[in-house]
């Protein structure tokens, strides 16, 4: 069966952005700019993000294009003879899906929330009232389950009419209306009588702050980030990259979608703080800035139910982009294994994705007193921690030494493949870097992420 192609570099670069681009780093990369030294955090983040995470992304779309196939066969097409390298494709996949078991729950509360501020259901509440709302749909197990199964189902189902005409299309258009929104609410936020005071907190470089922190803490912090907000090393990526052509190189394309990723993150802290500092609200990361800070920051604003609304639509999109996107390698995976056709494959996974949400919905009521991590955790916070602290570093750790040694595909026909094209290009002076320096600091981010977890 002939391989299905994106229709436009602007497509591959919208589609792969999306996936990259999250719920997590918007919300946590503004906290961890503001408390890690501002403008000196965002610095050091920038310089990770190319030496760190734009490397190992190159790999995996060249590893995508080199193969034509799904992160769970492309080692076949690419191992040497007899080695054991596709083992890896079966954890990439199983990755997929334990990131979509709660990833799409958490799409769900941002479609709730969409619905509330169109309705004003939100409106008039004072604080209290904003944090009752939350746990109340927290509460509700058949609440969260109808909203999950919209994403769910609304996912499987754009993903099941096809790449090129059916989830290149709504995505690209979700991504542009995306970025539009964001610009709109950044400007408005910068209207706001806390606009200077937010922005100084965000931005200037504070060495008091960098220095309080721990520079070790926020070396670690900021290369954390840098390598988690583009969602490299669970095959997701790599997806994209066996739908391309050979037009352009890949460490370019790599770096195109690194910044787009790092500027819907920062822009994000530029509608987010403002806001805050002009109702002195505290300045959270995680759920409860999205869920209770800010509906309370929009009841405070003349017209709040337009601006809350457009900013849950820009949050769903931020969401729908990723489960539309790992949803896809989901179904490439299962068609390379089965034979299955599209729609059979996007029909199964659909049905089992609707059972395999279950555990994560009922961590918060039925199943509440199960507390894997340690007090206060639950079912989604040990989904997230095997996805974000093991399978992901995990695979960016066997992408690269797979890319850049004579054990697994190697370094001279990793950059045959990521130099074909137009663009960036790898260079010879990177080879040593690739092969000993990154490999360790991807390997301090996997020990030191699974410790801290603990600690």
């Amino acid at each position: 069966m002939e391989r299905e192609q994106l229709g436009s570099r602007l497509g591959f670069i919208l589609l792969s952005a999306g996936c990259a681009i999250g719920l997590g780093n918007i919300w946590k990369f503004p906290y961890m700019v503001g408390q890690n030294g501002g403008g000196i955090f965002v610095l050091i983040y920038l310089l990770f993000l190319l030496t760190l995470g734009a490397p190992v992304l190159c790999m995996e779309f060249a590893m995508g294009r080199a193969s034509k196939k799904s992160p769970v066969k492309m080692y076949d097409e690419l191992e040497p003879r007899g080695s054991k390298w596709h083992m890896h494709g079966y954890v990439a996949m199983a990755g997929c899906y334990i990131l979509m078991m709660f990833y799409t729950v958490v799409a769900g509360w941002m479609i709730k929330y969409f619905i509330s501020s169109t309705t004003g259901d939100l409106s008039g509440l004072d604080s209290v009232g904003v944090e009752n709302a939350f746990g109340d749909m927290l509460a509700d197990p058949v609440t969260m389950i109808l909203l999950t199964s919209i994403v769910v189902i609304m996912g499987f189902l754009v993903c099941s009419f096809g790449v090129k005409n059916s989830l290149e299309r709504i995505t690209k258009a979700m991504m542009i209306v995306l970025l539009a929104l964001m610009i709109v609410l950044a400007i408005h936020s910068f209207t706001m009588a806390g606009a200077s005071e937010g922005l100084s907190f965000y931005l200037k470089p504070d060495v008091d702050k960098f220095l309080e922190a721990g520079v070790g803490n926020v070396i670690i912090a900021a290369m954390s980030q840098a390598f988690f907000t583009l969602s490299i090393g669970m095959g997701s990526m790599a997806i994209f990259g066996s739908y391309i052509n050979d037009d352009r190189t890949l460490f370019g394309e790599a770096v195109t979608v690194g910044v787009l990723d790092t500027f819907v993150a920062f822009t994000a802290g530029l509608i987010i703080f403002p806001a805050c500092f002009t109702y002195g609200i505290s300045v959270d990361a995680g759920p409860s800035l999205i869920f209770i800070t800010l509906p309370n920051v929009f009841n405070s604003l003349p017209m709040g139910e337009l601006w809350g609304t457009m900013f849950f639509i820009f949050m769903s999109f931020a969401a729908l982009s990723t489960v539309f996107a790992v949803f896809e390698a989901i179904i490439a995976c299962t068609m390379d294994l089965t034979g299955w056709g599209r729609k059979k494959a996007s029909l199964i996974n659909c049905i089992a994705m609707l059972i395999l949400v279950l555990p994560c919905i009922f961590g918060f009521n039925i199943l509440s007193d199960f507390q894997p991590l340690g007090p206060g955790t639950g079912i989604l916070d040990l989904e997230d921690f095997i996805v974000s602290y093991v399978i992901l570093p995990f695979g960016a750790l066997l992408f690269t030494i797979f890319c850049a040694t004579r054990y697994g595909w190697g370094w001279d026909n990793f950059v045959n493949e990521a130099n074909k094209g137009k663009g960036l290009k790898v260079q010879k002076w990177m080879r040593p870097y690739v092969t000993y320096v990154l490999p360790v600091a991807i390997a301090i981010l996997l020990v030191s992420g699974i410790v801290l977890s603990f600690v």
